[in-house]
């Protein structure tokens, strides 16, 4: 491990130390420094994928996935690329995780007010309480480790918000 902790005035100096692809990591897997808040990163993470959530309202199915899919790859290349740098195991600075579980939450979801706050309740208690196999899944290692667990969150969270959906 490396002697520098995770934390901001660390991942400050690891940015400033970084050449283009570290400092593209870093910036991405922070999202935008969302992550560098100091109380509930991932919370924060979480609001800060709205407006892309919005954005990406009046965009065809395909296009959707496609972003979505997408999402996923940079947010495992930047949380492993994070992790390296650090030389941390999922600090909580990387929030771009959060950001692909809620895209995965309101994939296909009708884009509202009440779906985007039911999909974010559901996200943050799914991602937070870690229910089987979630917890299971964040043991996995590297970028894909960080994220994977977040997408299984954004999945349940997904299949809440549609059958309360369907209820009401």
């Amino acid at each position: 491990m490396s002697n520098c902790r995770s934390d901001i005035p660390c991942v400050w100096k690891k940015f400033r130390q970084s050449n283009l692809s570290g400092k593209v990591a870093l910036s991405l897997s922070t999202w935008i420094g969302t992550g560098l808040l100091p109380v509930m990163p991932g919370t924060f993470g979480t609001l800060a994928a709205v407006p892309l959530i919005l954005l990406l309202d009046n965009l065809g199915a395909i296009y959707k996935l496609l972003i979505l899919m997408t999402a996923i790859a940079v947010a495992i290349w930047a949380s492993g690329m994070h992790q390296k740098l650090l030389d941390q195991s999922d600090p909580r600075e990387i929030v771009i995780d959060e950001v692909a579980g809620f895209l995965l939450t309101m994939l296909f979801l009708p884009c509202s007010w009440l779906t985007i706050s039911l999909g974010f309740i559901f996200f943050r208690f799914f991602d937070i309480l870690k229910p089987y196999p979630i917890k299971q899944l964040e043991k996995l290692r590297g970028g894909f480790g960080v994220v994977i667990d977040d997408l299984a969150a954004g999945l349940y969270a997904n299949i809440i918000v549609r059958i309360i959906l369907l209820i009401y």
